[in-house]
This record gives structure tokens, sequence and C-alpha cells, in this order.
């Protein structure tokens, strides 16, 4: 017998601080509401560090930003919900309540640092006004945080406090950004394409005090990005991304090694290679669906899938348990063979 996760019964893990749950979030348009994300399920857990990963397009972000409710116009969440522990529903609150929840119990760290960064204010102004708007009381204890944290992550605490965005490299702006998403101690962090425009040298610092900053606070960690590489080096678990769908997950030790469906391996198959046999990466045929190629009918990947069939054009596959702790949605044998 399969179970779904994208209806589940909400289970009684307390380990579980974030638990997304048949989650669609549309946007408005010409051609009326189109989903960008549809029916996601995903648990985060604490002291779990998970992958979520996907072409540009495939609805990562707007799942991410969707666990802060905070879904840009004209986008909205149509239905589902975001449980985080000792909160409730997050797609239920807004206001004063809202704003508490960002930044305090949840962590976000934007995928251009930069942007995230007022550039007319210092880092230590910024750092106030976080403050403030949270109503924290002791400011001078939170100031003493943020430097143990940049401390930690191998700033030089009283420079960057002092320095204005431009003055920062691309590393050390994403470790702000880090420090940021932390000093009011969130339980759960999200990071979006920490390592985006980084050099080699810069991504391996950044993912280095991503492990050790998650490890030290034990945090529910989400790391969204586009580079296997990426949640090859850090994640436990992995979730696979396409049009808007979540088609796989389960460990990322398993799926990287034996992935089931056939985006998954494609986006293998298209991970460049320094080593061995540079000439094995493959680029995926055709385009990732945007909003108004999507297939509404079927299944969303049908048209780039070489195992694709008749019953692919029809019906959706849901996302199902083929095997203890692996999930996959598609038609096709988990063994690579049609249906």
């Amino acid at each position: 017998m399969t179970e779904t996760l994208q209806t589940p019964a909400v289970t009684e893990d307390r380990s579980a601080e974030v638990s997304v749950r048949d989650l669609t979030v549309v946007y408005r348009t010409d051609r009326g509401e189109l989903p960008a994300v549809s029916r996601a399920g995903i648990e985060l857990r604490a002291g779990e560090i998970t992958g979520l990963v996907g072409e540009s397009g495939s609805g990562k972000s707007t799942l991410a930003l969707s666990l802060l409710n905070a879904v840009p116009a004209p986008g909205r969440i149509a239905s589902g919900s975001v449980e985080v522990a000792g909160v409730g529903d997050v797609t239920k609150l807004e206001g004063k309540r809202l704003r508490r929840v960002r930044g305090g119990a949840l962590g976000y760290v934007f995928q251009a640092s930069q942007n995230s960064l007022n550039p007319l204010k210092t880092v230590g102004k910024q750092l106030l006004d976080l403050g403030r708007s949270h109503e924290v009381e002791d400011l001078q204890g939170l100031v003493r945080r943020a430097r143990e944290l940049a401390e930690r992550m191998g700033l030089d605490a009283d420079r960057v406090l002092d320095s204005y965005q431009h003055e920062l490299s691309g590393g050390m702006r994403q470790r702000v950004g880090i420090v940021l998403a932390l000093v009011l101690n969130a339980r759960v962090l999200i990071l979006d394409e920490p390592t985006t425009a980084l050099d080699m040298i810069s991504q391996a610092a950044v993912l280095d005090i991503v492990r050790a900053v998650h490890r030290e606070n034990n945090l529910a960690t989400l790391i969204v990005t586009h580079d296997m590489g990426v949640v090859s080096e850090v994640a436990d678990r992995l979730a696979v991304m396409y049009g808007g769908r979540i088609v796989e997950h389960g460990p990322a030790l398993e799926v990287l090694q034996r992935p089931s469906h056939p985006y998954t391996r494609a986006l293998i198959g298209a991970t460049a290679r320094i080593v061995g046999d540079t000439t094995r990466a493959r680029a995926l045929p055709g385009r990732p669906p945007d909003l108004t190629t999507l297939a509404t009918t079927g299944c969303v990947f049908r048209d780039r899938c070489p195992l694709a069939s008749a019953v692919c054009e029809e019906e959706d596959p849901a996302l199902v348990e083929w095997t203890p702790g692996r999930y996959r949605a598609c038609h096709a044998d988990p063994t690579g063979d049609r249906p």
C-alpha cells in the first residue's frame, strides 16, 4: 500500500519544526490564477538539513517564501498549511504576529544577499532596527549575540557592524545574512541559493559555516538551490521540484546514489564534472515550463521525459512512498522502466 505525502495525516513527531501540507500557491495573470506550487508537502526536522533542488522556475523560492507567508503580490497561498512548532499555521497569521515569526522562529537568508541589506544603513543600525521591530528590550544583549555569531563565522564583528553592504564581499554578506537570521534565536534556518555568485573558496567557507551553525544550534535547515553539488555536501534529506511539484523526496545520499524519478536522474546527469569522464554530463532536453506553459493535466515533466507514455498525458502522478522513506511522483517503474 502506498502513502501519499501531499495530504498526509499530521504526525506527533515533535522533532518536526515545520510541516507543510497540501500547499498550493497561485499567481494572478491575464490567463487567470496559475499555480507556481501545487499540493506540496514537506517536513523540516530539528537536526536535519533538507535540500530543495530544481531548475530556475521550478517553484523552489516560492515554496520557501510560503514558509514565512511572504509570497509577493500578485501571488497568494490558495490552500494548504504551514504548521510551525509553537506557532501554529503561519498562513493564518498577519500583522504583528506574523512579523514576530519572521526573523523570530523562522530565519531567512535571501538569494541575493546584497538585496536584503539596506545600502543606506550600516549592518549595526539594521541589527538595531530588527530588534526594535521585534520589540526586543535588551538591545545591548542583541548586539552581544550578533557579535558572538559573527566571530564564530570568522568575521571581524566590529568592522562588520560598522560597515555598509558595499564594503563587504559576497561571502561576508552571506554570513551577515545568517547572523541576522539567527540573532533572534530562530529554530528554523532557510537559505535561498546561499552560494550563488560566490567563488569556489567562498562557497566552501559558507557551506562549512552553515554546517557548523546548524549543528551547534540543532536547527531545522532548508537550503534552496539548483546546485546538486551543494546538497551533496551538506543535505541530510533531499526534495526535488519540477513545475511547482515535489517529484521526489528522501534521504539525500539514497536519492543521489539511486534516483528514482526521471527528472532527478536528468539533473544528476547534467551535473558538470571536474574529474573522470568530463564529457558524461548531458543537458536536459527542452526547456522548463513557466506558468503559462505548465501542463494542466497529466504529468508536468512528460514533455521532457524519456519514459513518458499515454498515461502520463492523462493522469498527474501522486507523490507516494514507493519504498520506506522514499517518495516519488511518477507512473514509470522506479527502476527506470516504462509503466
